[in-house]
């Protein structure tokens, strides 16, 4: 249903980095240079790889259905990994509240009609959550269990680590607790063990060989010009802090938190939700704590993560209810939805067990409470619109006049010259090249490299046709060696960089 809603709205590709997300995977093969290095330096691999075999439909790929597949397949599976933890405590009612606290989520269940990569990274942390929970509950009776059970922890700990940075984090401090647990108990020097530990430790030592090989910095990812840093400098005024939360962590935690609330709950009952949940995890503690309940906790860990990225990692995000009242990055607090939801479902799980207790005639009146309740969450969410898709809308509004005008004039001067190739910089907007309904290798853009660097010498020698958006490479290019170029048109949308665009008097295509 929210695949078919989101189709009939077009939202699929309502954030640019959705978009981004397609055209990195398209362009593996699709491009004057294909391969690896096409996945570029900044974003983690693993969702384009995914994307790969359904964007190389190029309907899919135009139309967004090729990062709806994966995502929604990792919705579908992370559901199944929040039920199944639940019940490693918790009762089938108290663990179905849980589960439907996580899958009736309205900003998790859009998100996974898109390309984004919260629904595989949750997916992941569930399921390295669970895998954990089973490994340590197996450790002192099932050796055979364990040691399979140790090797999909580590193989779920590589997809987080290429999926998402905070997934470094997550292998650290899994792995390290894994190796504390083995060692108190004299079982570290385990063969199987180091050999997963190679395995997880190899993740990040390929991403850094990877952007040192390709890039020439080994760090390029987190310094190089698409990084976070950099984009953060470049839209900087300088005449203040960047963002709220900016070296300040305690303003950053408070950011973080609230954009939880207000994903994962309606914003009249946020603060009481998240209270309801943080004792729900207080309980779990007390009464599950010798049966493993340790490791879930690590579903936590977004907290002191972006509290730190917010203050010093040129993570920022706004919110609408606070300064400087805008949409920026809120999905985000996505990430906390797993923890919330487990924590509900022992919140749950007390409740109605207190019932019961009091009268035992009441279970089932408890039980369709807490149920109805949830389900009024998700509608009121609905109701006040999912934070993540109206940031998605806000997202795209920059973009809709640029996505009318320019392909149907690009697709005018192609048409008596189909093969002219185009020089322009497709990250600016990817969906150009998709709506004009050209491949991607007929562009010559940054992505191309060497083939790239030498069309910037000299644009009307390589190229029939010139998109430039002011203050881009391809614009200075023409401003530098405006030789035998002619200005067709020029596109003018508020708030965005003007458009130019040019024909080759060297190779002009047909008029």
């Amino acid at each position: 249903m929210a695949a078919c809603w989101s189709w009939q709205h077009n939202a699929m590709l309502n954030y640019g980095d959705a978009v981004a997300h397609l055209h990195i995977a398209r362009r593996t093969f699709d491009s004057h240079q294909p391969g690896f290095e096409q996945l570029g330096s900044v974003w983690l691999p693993l969702p384009h790889i995914l994307m790969v075999p359904f964007v190389a439909v190029y309907s899919w790929w135009a139309n967004g259905i090729a990062g709806l597949i994966p995502s929604a397949l990792a919705y579908l599976a992370s559901c199944i990994a929040m039920y199944g933890l639940a019940r490693h405590w918790l009762t089938p009612a108290a663990s179905a509240a849980a589960l439907a606290f996580f899958a009736l989520n309205p900003n998790l269940l859009y998100l996974q009609t898109t390309a984004m990569t919260e629904p595989l990274f949750l997916c992941i942390m569930l399921w390295t959550a669970l895998w954990l929970v089973e490994w340590r509950l197996s450790l002192d009776s099932a050796p055979l269990r364990t040691n399979r059970l140790q090797w999909l922890v580590a193989l779920a700990l590589v997809a987080a680590i290429f999926t998402r940075y905070d997934g470094w984090i997550l292998a650290l401090l899994a792995w390290t607790g894994m190796g504390i647990v083995l060692l108190r108990r004299g079982k570290l020097r385990q063969r199987s063990f180091w050999w997963a530990s190679a395995l997880v430790v190899a993740a990040p030592l390929f991403w850094f060989a990877y952007n040192q090989i390709a890039f020439g910095d080994w760090l390029g990812f987190a310094r190089g010009p698409y990084s976070a840093a950099a984009i953060e400098a470049r839209t900087s005024t300088g005449s203040g802090p960047p963002h709220p939360g900016w070296h300040n962590p305690w303003v950053s935690f408070l950011f973080f938190m609230k954009c939880a609330e207000l994903d994962t709950a309606a914003q009249a009952w946020a603060n009481t939700m998240l209270v309801i949940s943080l004792m729900g995890t207080l309980y779990a503690w007390f009464i599950a704590r010798r049966r493993a309940i340790t490791w879930a906790l690590l579903l936590w860990l977004p907290v002191p993560f972006y509290a730190y990225s917010i203050a010093w990692g040129s993570v920022p995000i706004f919110l609408p209810v606070w300064w400087p009242h805008s949409y920026y990055n809120t999905r985000y607090g996505m990430e906390l939805l797993p923890a919330l939801a487990l924590g509900i479902g022992f919140a749950v799980f007390g409740f109605i067990r207190g019932a019961q207790t009091y009268r035992s005639s009441l279970k089932p009146l408890a039980a369709t409470f807490a149920f109805a309740l949830i389900a009024w969450n998700s509608w009121k969410i609905l109701a006040d619109r999912p934070l993540t898709y109206v940031e998605g809308t806000w997202n795209v509004r920059s973009r809709l006049a640029y996505e009318s005008e320019i392909p149907p004039t690009l697709r005018a001067l192609l048409a008596n010259h189909p093969g002219a190739e185009i020089l322009m910089n497709t990250s600016y907007d990817p969906m150009l090249v998709a709506l004009t309904g050209i491949p991607l290798h007929q562009t010559i853009n940054e992505g191309d490299f060497h083939t790239w660097e030498r069309a910037l010498t000299a644009p009307a020698n390589h190229a029939s046709i010139v998109l430039a958006f002011d203050g881009d490479e391809v614009a200075r290019a023409v401003e530098q060696h405006p030789e035998c170029l002619r200005l067709v048109r020029q596109f003018h949308t508020p708030g965005q960089p003007s458009a130019s665009l040019y024909i080759s008097l060297n190779k002009a295509p047909t008029q």
